[in-house]
């Protein structure tokens, strides 16, 4: 379903994302880690096109993605929705205006610059936000929501591009855990109701395991794990991470009941 070949981005002498090559049959979740730095927004960036490879190619379903131009690559991006981490809303505008903005790629200019938008399309945009919960917060400007509702807001307009592919960069990285684990299970049931393959960058060891099938990690822009989370001890961790015998998994919990511990503190310094 999607292949990636010996992918590579070069930034000058340095080497952010070192041929990787990564195989999915299936739509799946896919949860990658690693430290800040270790190539995972690069790689994301890439598969999305708004980044271009150096080196290698992307494949989604017989078709090399990496390689588009102009108005297919426009279609690419709008079969593959990207989520940010800081969300890129705009925030004077009404949350129901935010998530039709999925739809931008499929109308008219003069649609567009007159804010003009089929009956059925804002229809569909209610029902997104009220399947995430958050429909009542419609009217509202979005920087009038709290993060957590900002970032399904974001969610909710990446569906309405009716993707194959969501892509998350650090979707809860700005997030407090109840908000994080929102966002997460949102994703997750996306996947399973919809079977939409979602690949989401994630910082933390207990929310890879928790929410994806399977986990890449990735360190100094190369693959050095590709996984269960069952496989996922923590000595693959202290690989992917980079750390010693000291290192401690509590580091990198979004789990609030360990979040205040001093030692958890302490290791969260490490990572």
């Amino acid at each position: 379903m999607l292949r990636i070949e010996t992918l590579t981005k070069r930034f000058g002498d340095k080497t952010a994302v070192d041929a990787a090559n990564i195989a999915v049959e299936r739509p799946t979740m896919i949860g990658i880690i690693g430290r800040s730095g270790a190539g995972k927004s690069t790689l994301l960036r890439m598969l999305n096109r708004l980044s271009d490879a150096t080196e290698g190619t992307i494949t989604f379903e017989g078709e090399e993605v990496s390689s588009l131009r102009g108005a297919a690559k426009r279609d690419w991006q709008s079969r593959c929705a990207m989520i940010f981490q800081q969300f890129n809303l705009v925030p004077r505008m009404d949350v129901v205006s935010n998530v039709l903005h999925g739809t931008l790629n499929k109308r008219s200019t003069m649609a567009t610059m007159f804010n003009l938008y089929p009956q059925a399309d804002i229809h569909r945009a209610i029902e997104i936000l009220d399947r995430l919960g958050i429909a009542e917060q419609a009217p509202k400007r979005a920087e009038a929501l709290s993060g957590g509702q900002q970032q399904r807001v974001a969610i909710a307009r990446a569906l309405m591009q009716d993707p194959k592919i969501i892509l998350a960069d650090e979707p809860i990285a700005s997030l407090d855990p109840m908000n994080a684990q929102v966002v997460m299970q949102s994703l997750r049931t996306i996947h399973e109701e919809d079977g939409r393959m979602v690949i989401a960058n994630l910082h933390t060891l207990d929310t890879a395991r928790r929410y994806c099938d399977r986990v890449i990690g990735m360190r100094d822009g190369r693959i050095v794990f590709d996984g269960t989370p069952a496989q996922l001890t923590t000595g693959a961790a202290r690989d992917i991470y980079g750390a010693g015998a000291d290192f401690s998994e509590d580091a990198t919990s979004t789990q609030i009941e360990t979040l205040d511990r001093p030692e958890v503190r302490k290791a969260k310094a490490l990572v």
